[in-house]
């Protein structure tokens, strides 16, 4: 069964929209950048990454620094709760972890540093791709709009 925990005295989650979520993880994992457990809610594609608690002055400052149009997010921190998968979640779950806690979240202050700038990476990365899938609708749209050296030397 899911579990609700409190956030704000052991940890915080930022909670972000799915598809972002899920590029973000990528986005760290391939990195390496530090990151802790991450949880994905898939009724409500969402996806929440776990920071150490009181993360919050430090991840909103560097999300201002590396953005002026800051991405959408929910921080959960004192007052706040999250919902997490039980301890043996089955494949079709609505809970279920990206990256399952090992053990009592550490802080580490690199943590909110990483995840600020995955974040507006993420988000940037996942506009240019919708701006060039309005632009090239199909495959073809796309080798048609190359230059025409380029179209001649694939044939």
């Amino acid at each position: 069964m899911p579990c609700l925990l409190s956030t704000g005295r052991l940890f915080d989650v930022v909670s972000v929209e799915q598809r972002v979520g899920t590029e973000m993880f990528d986005r760290l994992l391939r990195s390496g950048m530090p990151f802790g457990p991450t949880v994905v809610d898939r009724k409500a594609q969402r996806v929440g990454f776990f920071l150490g608690s009181q993360s919050r002055e430090t991840f909103t400052h560097y999300l201002e620094r590396e953005t002026s149009s800051t991405p959408p997010y929910r921080y959960l921190g004192r007052g706040c709760a999250v919902v997490v998968p039980g301890p043996i979640p089955l494949s079709d779950d609505r809970y279920q972890w990206l990256r399952a806690p090992t053990r009592r979240p550490e802080a580490n202050p690199l943590r909110p540093v990483a995840l600020a700038t995955a974040l507006v990476a993420s988000v940037e990365l996942l506009a240019r791709i919708d701006r060039f899938d309005e632009q090239y609708p199909t495959p073809y749209a796309a080798v048609a709009a190359l230059p025409e050296e380029t179209n001649s030397d694939a044939g």
